[in-house]
């Protein structure tokens, strides 16, 4: 009769759990333009998964030009094999070929470059440079600086809306979008986001630019044919949202949370967030495999979260420590390698190539299989 007792009581006390926590859920804010999205997400069933059950396979180690110094953001070039580095801490972006794995330039004079994309279409690498405020124009066949643009206050993420040829920059400390006219490299206006604009992305399919908004967390969408905030988005249980990734062929938007170390899963279709993730410590720049539907998440503790997208949803399948400082990752989808600059390994900066373990992958090159 005791254990009982003992029993019901637990229970009960597990039941009156729930129901306050069900009854203290925040009330969203009035004056956003769609409410959709503040429906609760899906719980986090990743969070069980055992540290260090990260399913990677470090191939190399390439030397970087540079000092042992901070990296940021990576784009890669599927047309040319090139894999375009901002190293923050040297004021240069680093050109790596990725077919011959070595190393043939570095764009210099940009101080304090944070974010950068490569636009095979113009033949044109855009890179944001905060230490001048400026957004620098790149001829990818000559490596130089041929234009330079006003980009706020603190310009960091970068997107491009093809079809209107305009390109994005969000500004984190003014609070805003600059958006520059890709044909004239001219500044052509500001966008008020009402906080501090995190990263940029574009959809392909909606023809819309999407920004996290720091502070406020939330996602802000963006009519590029009236440079206008035309939703907000509530992002219950992120907190700092920061980093963003669109997979527009399956209509998903991934948020990294950097305060309470988590990932957001919105749908673009239903314009709901529907899940929410458990990441490593400070999570901050994405990458996507479009060919394996993967999903990585880099922190700055270090700790690599990945994710397989299934059906419209996430399903974790490693995280763990990979090494210090790598909170910047690149892919390469048809090669399926990941690309991780970290920024201090024996007092010099390295790449730090890597390979799925838990994919049977076709073609790999033969010094790989050593």
């Amino acid at each position: 009769m005791k254990s009982f007792a003992i029993i019901a009581g637990v229970v009960l006390s597990v039941l009156l759990t729930v129901f306050a926590v069900t009854c203290t859920g925040k009330a969203p804010p009035a004056n956003l333009l769609n409410t959709a999205s503040t429906d609760l997400p899906a719980p986090d069933s990743s969070v069980a998964l055992p540290a260090g059950n990260l399913p990677l396979r470090t191939l190399r180690d390439v030397p970087l030009s540079g000092a042992a110094s901070r990296f940021d953001y990576q784009s890669f070039d599927p047309n040319t094999g090139r894999l375009y580095i901002a190293h923050l801490g040297d004021g240069i972006l680093t050109v790596f070929d990725a077919s011959k794995e070595t190393v043939v330039g570095d764009v210099k004079d940009l101080p304090r470059v944070h974010a950068v994309i490569a636009i095979p279409e113009l033949h044109r690498i855009y890179a944001s440079a905060t230490g001048s405020n400026e957004l620098a124009v790149i001829d990818d066949s000559t490596l130089q600086i041929v234009a330079r643009a006003p980009a706020g206050d603190y310009p960091d993420g970068i997107a491009f809306a093809s079809k209107l040829k305009k390109i994005y920059v969000s500004d984190l400390h003014g609070k805003t979008e600059t958006v520059i006219d890709a044909n004239t490299n001219q500044r052509l206006t500001t966008i008020a986001l009402g906080g501090g604009a995190g990263n940029t992305q574009y959809d392909s399919v909606s023809e819309h630019v999407f920004a996290t908004v720091h502070r406020q967390n939330q996602l802000a969408e963006i009519d590029p044919t009236r440079d206008q905030v035309v939703a907000r988005y509530e992002l219950p249980g992120c907190s700092e949202s920061h980093g963003l990734l669109i997979d527009s062929e399956h209509r998903l938007a991934f948020v990294a949370c950097e305060e309470n170390a988590k990932l957001a899963v919105f749908d673009l279709e239903t314009k709901k967030m529907t899940a929410i993730k458990s990441t490593g410590a400070d999570p901050d720049v994405l990458a996507f495999d479009k060919s394996l539907g993967r999903l990585y998440v880099a922190a700055e503790s270090g700790i690599i979260s990945i994710f397989d997208e299934r059906g419209r949803n996430l399903e974790k399948v490693g995280e763990g420590f990979f090494a210090p400082k790598a909170h910047t990752v690149a892919v390469d989808s048809r090669t399926h390698r990941v690309y991780f600059p970290l920024q201090n390994v024996g007092g010099k900066p390295i790449l730090r190539i890597a390979l799925p373990s838990d994919k049977q992958l076709s073609s790999p090159r033969s010094d790989d299989l050593l």
